[in-house]
């Protein structure tokens, strides 16, 4: 059955809305081009959007050239703002933009773990006002936030994680309503594995799973296409699963004889200090946050001789353990190593995790390091908040 004309006039608006949103500011012309419509068709829907106050003029095509052929049409971009969150054990940082995702102003907060959570919660709040006082933004119309734990499907809210902070989900609840802002919850994991793909090491693969490697170790899975959570929101939660070489067996309340005994910081940090490689003390990240130990281990092996070349060679081992259970499982193609362990280890450590691969699995899967290292979930976390904000808006 063809579409009404109602119906093919909003599919047709939607089409040039995403195709100004990927590629900026656009002609009548060049719109005709990249949608396949027919002249009047494009300019009835530039009438149609700029009234909607979705678009408008925002310049001419070539210094020689005048006119309405000439029009440059780009989307309004104060016509939401966004937020996005990156929230760790031990802080927080925060981008504010405007529907294009133009960063208007950012800003980070370091938070000691013998603060309370109200205290905590409450300056993570202000934060957030004062960040959009210096953007002059008085309403958000998205938020999202990316923390380590399980999210629920069913409600959308960070789940009871031991171990992790009780501010987290209060700031989440906090964040409900505030500034008339819709509010999403995603496991920082998954925003990685969002901006890999966007921006990142992924671009070219539509099926690929990435493996955080920091203080815990995870999995995001993105297969065809789609983030897939799993049936609880749990999916890619690899730190509980057996692998050899551990003394004890995972429980459902603990990942202590699992993957993370292998590939987490602190067992990492262990087999340094067991093959003699020098670490001294964590480093702060860019937002101020300690690194784990695993990543300052990782870069001092670089310059300790065979020491680190050993030691670099048995945490290729570990990683390679994990990721061929995935492989056997998924058939991904390409595995990103995230985190601060993949980021500090970069193109030499996934060579080597890639190398010991092959060996274990006949799957073909391409090792990359991540391109985003500690921005990653900063940038997952805008482009959910981006899309979500993009539904709304060009439905109006």
């Amino acid at each position: 059955m063809p579409a009404s004309p109602r119906t093919a006039r909003v599919i047709n608006d939607r089409l040039a809305l995403d195709h100004l949103l990927r590629e900026g500011p656009l002609t009548a012309a060049r719109l005709k081009e990249l949608t396949g419509l027919s002249r009047p068709t494009v300019a009835d829907l530039v009438d149609r959007l700029t009234g909607a106050g979705l678009i408008r003029i925002v310049g001419e095509s070539g210094a020689d050239r005048r006119g309405p052929n000439a029009r440059l049409y780009g989307l309004v971009a104060e016509r939401a703002h966004l937020a996005a969150l990156d929230v760790r054990t031990s802080g927080l940082a925060l981008v504010v933009t405007d529907l294009l995702g133009t960063p208007l102003a950012e800003a980070r907060l370091p938070i000691d773990g013998d603060l309370g959570t109200v205290p905590a919660v409450e300056r993570a709040v202000s934060l957030l006002d004062a960040t959009l006082a210096e953007a002059g933004v008085d309403e958000l119309h998205s938020v999202c936030v990316g923390a380590p734990g399980l999210v629920d499907p069913a409600t959308g809210e960070l789940r009871d994680s031991t171990g992790l902070p009780g501010w987290h989900r209060r700031l989440v609840r906090a964040l409900q309503g505030h500034r008339s802002a819709r509010v999403l919850v995603e496991n920082e994991t998954n925003l990685a594995a969002v901006a890999e793909r966007r921006h990142g090491a992924a671009q070219d693969h539509d099926t690929f799973v990435l493996l955080w490697l920091g203080h815990g170790v995870g999995a995001a899975l993105v297969l065809d296409g789609t983030l897939r959570r799993g049936a609880g929101g749990g999916a890619g939660e690899i730190g509980f699963l057996p692998v050899p070489l551990t003394s004890s067996l995972p429980s459902a309340t603990d990942c202590g004889g699992g993957f993370h005994s292998l590939a987490g910081a602190a067992a990492v940090h262990e087999l340094a200090r067991r093959h003699g490689v020098p670490v001294t003390r964590p480093r702060d990240d860019a937002d101020g946050r300690e690194e784990p130990a695993s990543a300052t281990a990782v870069r001092a092996a670089f310059e300790a001789g065979t020491a680190g070349e050993l030691f670099l060679d048995e945490v290729a081992d570990r990683i390679a353990l994990g990721a061929a259970a995935v492989a056997a499982v998924l058939d991904p193609g390409c595995v990103v190593l995230a985190g601060e362990t993949g980021e500090a280890g970069g193109e030499a450590l996934a060579a080597r995790v890639g190398k010991r691969l092959s060996a274990l699995s006949p799957l073909r899967t391409d090792v990359r390091p991540t391109r985003l290292g500690g921005t990653a979930v900063l940038a997952g976390a805008l482009l959910t908040a981006q899309e979500d904000a993009r539904e709304a808006v060009f439905a109006t």
